[in-house]
């Protein structure tokens, strides 16, 4: 299928970019924004979303860039592509980020990680989306500007169900900030068929010290409407319970839907295994950043 037919527009700058979305919303016109395109154009081409004006950010390159800033915190841009970071060097990330870099080889595949884009995944709100999720539990902070300013919002509140967020339509995402490294923390998923999304997906980010696990925060995706926390699989750690013990106390405390994708009993034994897994590659991870640095 084809798209339905839409006006399309080119950003020059943020600021016209939002006056556009304001004006166009105004005037009871949709209006979507473009960067990567690898979400938006195949739901357009099968008709699922059908706005009348699309606009196109990719020449604000201002909204392209990665690095770790002078507080400490690791910013990308919301035009920075999967792949920018899939390669970034070490000093660019810093060792405390790895993980996201390790995180994007399983977003799709590489054309797909190539083109989209951290803005566009987070922006989409795709609860099994890997930057959604991990965005919520390493507890980043989103940067948003519309015509009334700029506004930070949480990621731990900007999901508020299946593709739906707290961005106004007249607002563009401009930026992702994690405030705090996670250098012993892993990413780790299930799909039918490698690329494809993720039935269940899991990120577990354990506190450590002196080489032991003090506690962390444990992540699901593709469990409910938007990416979720699990307290009771933290409380786990926290109380010095094995990585089996916090993985059944994620798997009992969740509700995932029963759906063609998978039965509720099935995505509850995907978090078990995933859980476990994430933390035991997590604990390794930590294992071998050790050893280096002796």
């Amino acid at each position: 299928m084809k798209p339905a037919p839409f006006r399309y527009h080119r950003a020059r700058d943020i600021q016209g970019t939002t006056a556009l979305l304001a004006e166009l919303g105004d005037q009871g016109d949709d209006a979507k924004i473009i960067a990567g395109g690898q979400s938006l154009v195949a739901m357009m081409n099968f008709r699922l979303a059908r706005p009348g004006h699309l606009v196109d950010i990719g020449p604000l390159r201002e909204l392209d860039h990665l690095g770790v800033g002078p507080d400490g915190a690791l910013h990308i841009g919301a035009l920075t592509t999967h792949h920018t970071v899939e390669t970034a060097p070490a000093g660019a990330l810093g060792p405390g980020f790895a993980v996201l870099r390790r995180a994007m080889e399983w977003i799709g595949h590489l054309p797909i990680r190539t083109r989209g884009t951290v803005g566009g995944s987070l922006a989409h709100a795709d609860a099994s989306a890997e930057w959604c999720l991990l965005a919520h539990t390493l507890g980043a902070e989103l940067r948003a500007t519309g015509p009334q300013g700029d506004r930070r919002l949480p990621a731990a509140e900007f999901f508020l169900g299946p593709y739906t967020s707290l961005l106004e339509p007249d607002e563009l995402l401009t930026e992702v900030v994690f405030p705090r490294t996670a250098p012993h923390a892993a990413l780790t998923e299930f799909a039918e068929r490698r690329g494809d999304f993720a039935l269940v997906s899991a990120v577990v980010d354990l506190d450590v010290e002196d080489g032991r696990v003090r506690g962390g925060r444990v992540g699901l995706g593709g469990v409910a409407p938007v990416p979720v926390r699990v307290p009771e699989a933290e409380a786990v750690l926290t109380g010095g319970g094995s990585f089996a013990e916090c993985a059944d106390a994620a798997a009992a405390a969740v509700d995932p839907p029963d759906d063609a994708g998978g039965s509720a009993a099935y995505r509850r034994r995907l978090v078990r295994a995933l859980v476990e897994r994430a933390a035991s590659e997590a604990l390794a991870t930590t294992e071998t950043t050790e050893a280096k640095s002796r």
